[in-house]
């Protein structure tokens, strides 16, 4: 745990899921310049404030005192926002929303923290444009790595006239000034395109995704890869795709193996809701999934006692610009945790990641299903 010095007190804040070998803050420079802006600027958050992005409940607890709403697409960013209110802010009345939830019909103040995924900024920028007004304070914030030239021209082209700060601690702010005029066209999410050939059962079919998911327009190559080396497997399995983003790898598998009962998990809303789509396009009626936003270690109790006979994962190796394994390495505990004895669990990784060190010796077992220059294919099996 760590301590965040804000101009409203100084605040305990963690990550989640909290863990006290974990070496990455619960905040950054860019939380702090935000922060510090609104306080010395003496803007006026009497009115209805958002905050949009809040990684990790940084903003949204340290302006609790304002009862701001917050729009997050990641379950682990709420339930650290959660957690870091009930440490700090306890009776503060903090509205949680999620980026698939209608937005605040009116917006007197919106602070964007800036996201990785500019289809993501687009996306909820969009959402948000009608219900701000000509006096709506719009400020953004970011690391310079950050913010773009894009980036600046998104908001220019969606909310209005766009400048951004000085550079501080190698952060950044972003102002721009909502002008009613403007006329932005539609949402242009989310994308639906057709699959190559060559891949499975999903060869030449449409996948949805919805903004901010992993290659929104194309098929990646590394999912391509697992694509060509999914096990036959026939009856009634108990499959998950575990971070299964917009849900490709799982519904090839139920279109192989009409019998299975696939869950999507992933701890992004706009993931489920793109696998869910993607899913229900392709498999009709008849296939059978269910849909749970959550962290890896939520799937365990959804799978239920007996277990899953096969566990599909393709973790990811940053948490917003850190690189870190613990990621991946949660997920592996999940997995093996939700097999049953005998079930599998694959993984498509980068080569130089080294999974196979990590699955070894979780399962004590590890085998090679197919590897290319770049990509590698793995199996563990649990005893």
């Amino acid at each position: 745990m760590n301590l965040f010095s804000t101009p409203w007190g100084a605040l305990e804040l963690t990550r989640f899921p909290a863990d006290p070998r974990e070496t990455l803050r619960a905040w950054d420079a860019a939380d702090d310049y935000l922060l510090r802006h609104l306080f010395e600027s003496g803007t006026d958050l009497t009115g209805a404030t958002v905050v949009l992005g809040d990684r990790w409940g940084a903003l949204a607890t340290a302006l609790a005192v304002h009862r701001p709403t917050q729009i997050t697409d990641s379950h682990l960013g709420q339930q650290a926002t959660r957690a870091n209110l009930r440490r700090n802010a306890p009776d503060a009345e903090v509205r949680l929303l999620t980026t698939r939830d209608e937005p605040p019909a009116r917006i007197d103040v919106l602070l964007v923290r800036v996201p990785k995924s500019l289809a993501l900024l687009e996306d909820q920028l969009h959402r948000l444009a009608a219900s701000l007004h000509p006096g709506t304070v719009v400020v953004g914030t970011g690391m310079v790595t950050e913010i773009h030239t894009s980036t600046l021209r998104l908001f220019e082209r969606i909310i209005g006239p766009t400048r951004t700060s000085p550079a501080v601690r190698k952060a950044r702010l972003i102002f721009s000034t909502p002008d009613p005029a403007l006329s932005p066209g539609a949402n242009p999410w989310p994308l639906r395109y057709a699959l190559p050939e060559g891949i499975g059962p999903l060869s030449g079919r449409t996948v949805t995704n919805h903004a901010g998911v992993f290659c929104a327009d194309h098929l990646d190559i590394g999912t391509r890869f697992l694509l060509e080396h999914l096990p036959d497997r026939k009856g009634p399995d108990r499959v998950v795709d575990l971070g299964c983003g917009n849900g490709v790898v799982g519904t090839a598998v139920a279109l192989a193996n009409p019998d299975s009962d696939v869950l999507f998990v992933d701890e992004s809303h706009q993931a489920v809701a793109s696998a869910e789509e993607t899913f229900r396009d392709n498999a009709g009626p008849a296939g059978r999934a269910r849909f749970l936003v959550g962290d890896a270690a939520d799937a365990v109790a959804a799978v239920g006692p007996e277990g899953a006979d096969l566990v599909l994962n393709n973790p990811p190796f940053h948490s917003h610009q850190a690189v870190t394994a613990a990621t991946a390495q949660r997920m592996f505990v999940t997995a093996r945790s939700a097999l049953r004895t005998g079930g599998e669990l694959l993984v498509i990784g980068n080569r130089h990641l080294g999974y196979h060190v990590r699955l070894r010796r979780l399962f004590g077992n590890c085998e090679v299903v197919a590897s290319n220059p770049k990509f590698v294919v793995l199996r563990a099996v649990r005893r």
